[in-house]
């Protein structure tokens, strides 16, 4: 991780962002170091950098740091003293000395905090002491933050909680036929089936006899899947679910659905299955047979239905804005409230299962929807890769905590050896296929440049800058970025610099 986020060679390169952030420390550690540390921790990790000073032009310059044993020493006793900080992450070869030009720099790599570590605060004020990172710098966490990173640092998952001020009359019995009737479908032996309504909520995790009062209550998983939207809101008043759908720019939507429409039940499995109509209406479905039963299922088909009950499973509905999914010719973007738990990369490592409401993830299970072995989003990179589709995107913002996953269904072009595009388009792509940008997202760019030197084997800037039509900055500007993300490497300097693809 740390050779991801810094790399000596690439000094000269970089620029301050959501994982590296330079101090002078001429004369001492910084009181802002451990804003930084704070911040980096509860995001996604990053690396300080001691005796470096950012110049007007963005670019590096360091400051001849002297003292590096006293500063070693002040910085291991101040984040072992838990008055100062929270608690200490570091391992003894987190810091490193190195010699850039001549001077020492010290290089403090801080991982990103486990659930059960967070939040990371200084000087003992939990809610005054805790910082997140974004574009801009060191930010103190709200109140609402804070209490989310609590929320998720506890052992029970946060849909088990029983709700004592309800019964189960305040669920919709629609919603619980059809979900029963879904779960005969996938499974018509399973020994549930013949159980009263109140036992089968029970068993799934809906409702729970109460230790206070020895009574049966919804659980939050039980209200927020089968419960009416009204009576949700009484639990979570910024409880929200949005779908859009645009097919053309003059026109604002030409289907809406809202959960506080008053129309429907504005539940989350309701919502789901009318989600899951409309989101795969567009998908092919291939002609197969199973004996003399149609198979119309695809891959893309079950992606489309894992993003979703991940963004459900996933959603933490303290926050404002709600779900949100919105639909266009080229893409599928879902939002939810939250962070992710296990962090971006994990999640897209896979191997490691933790939905924010587990509950509510088990309900999916026993539709045969959602996966509890952590290769959810993994296998929908996958499916998206085998089709041809460029590369999903997942972004995780703060402030409020929110996650965006992008579907597009715009596939990707072909590159031959000359760097030229081959003209083969399929899908829903149309028109001239050259190396243009216009229009484009930075995601897409980068897609492009990233295979356009898979292709290649390494390539120049003035050549990447040719096939992709811009300027030569603009160019650049891209590049550091993808450096920064750890997607490329350059080799050489200057004119004789290559770019070629990360190992990892």
């Amino acid at each position: 991780m740390e050779k991801e986020i810094f790399d000596l060679e690439l000094f000269d390169t970089y620029r301050e962002g959501n994982r590296l952030e330079v101090k002078k420390a001429k004369d001492g550690l910084p009181n802002s170091l451990w804003d930084t540390y704070s911040a980096f921790a509860n995001c996604n990790g990053g690396m300080i950098i001691l005796g470096v000073k950012e110049k007007n032009d963005g670019s590096w310059q360091t400051t001849n740091l002297k003292n590096v044993d006293r500063l070693l020493k002040e910085f291991w006793d101040t984040i072992n003293n838990r008055s100062k900080v929270s608690i200490n992450l570091l391992k003894d070869d987190y810091i490193k000395p190195y010699n850039v030009n001549g001077d020492v720099i010290l290089t403090i790599y801080v991982p990103r905090a486990d659930k059960s570590h967070k939040p990371v605060y200084i000087n003992n004020d939990i809610f005054g002491g805790t910082f997140r990172r974004n574009h801009e710098g060191d930010y103190h966490c709200t109140e609402l933050e804070v209490k989310g990173m609590l929320r998720d640092q506890a052992e029970k998952s946060a849909d088990d909680r029983v709700v004592l001020e309800m019964d189960l009359s305040v669920l919709n019995k629609q919603s619980i036929m059809d979900y029963r009737s879904r779960h005969r479908n996938v499974n018509e032996r399973h020994v549930w089936h013949n159980l009263s309504d109140e036992e089968y909520l029970e068993r799934i995790g809906a409702a729970k006899v109460s230790l206070e009062d020895k009574i049966l209550h919804p659980t939050v998983a039980g209200l927020l899947m089968f419960g009416e939207e009204y009576k949700i809101r009484y639990e979570y008043p910024e409880y929200f679910l949005d779908y859009r759908e645009v097919r053309d720019s003059s026109i604002r939507w030409i289907d809406r659905i809202e959960s506080s429409s008053g129309e429907w039940s504005g539940n989350l499995i309701d919502f789901y299955f009318l989600m899951e109509k409309r989101l795969v209406s567009d998908l092919k479905r291939p002609f197969k047979l199973d004996g003399f039963t149609r198979i119309d299922d695809t891959d893309m088909h079950k992606a489309v239905r894992e993003a979703l009950a991940n963004c459900i499973a996933n959603a933490d509905f303290n926050f404002a804005r709600g779900i949100v999914i919105k639909k266009n010719e080229n893409e599928i973007i879902i939002e939810n409230p939250g962070s992710i738990i296990t962090g971006k990369e994990q999640m897209l490592k896979g191997g490691i299962s933790e939905p924010r409401n587990k509950n509510i993830m088990k309900m999916f299970n026993l539709i045969n929807v959602g996966e509890r072995a952590g290769s959810g989003v993994p296998e929908i990179f996958s499916t998206w890769n085998e089709e041809g589709l460029i590369s999903p995107v997942v972004e995780e913002f703060y402030k409020p905590d929110r996650t965006i996953l992008t579907l597009s269904f715009k596939r990707k072009q072909a590159v031959d050896t000359s760097g030229k595009t081959s003209g083969k388009t399929s899908g829903k792509t149309s028109g001239k296929t050259s190396g243009k940008t216009s229009g484009k997202t930075q995601a897409e760019s980068i897609e492009l440049i990233r295979q356009f030197i898979v292709k290649n084997g390494s390539a120049k800037t003035s050549q990447i800058a040719e096939y992709m039509e811009l300027s030569e900055s603009r160019t650049r500007a891209i590049l550091s970025n993808m450096c920064k993300e750890g997607i490329i490497i350059p080799k050489g300097n200057g004119k004789l610099r290559l770019y070629v693809i990360a190992e990892n």
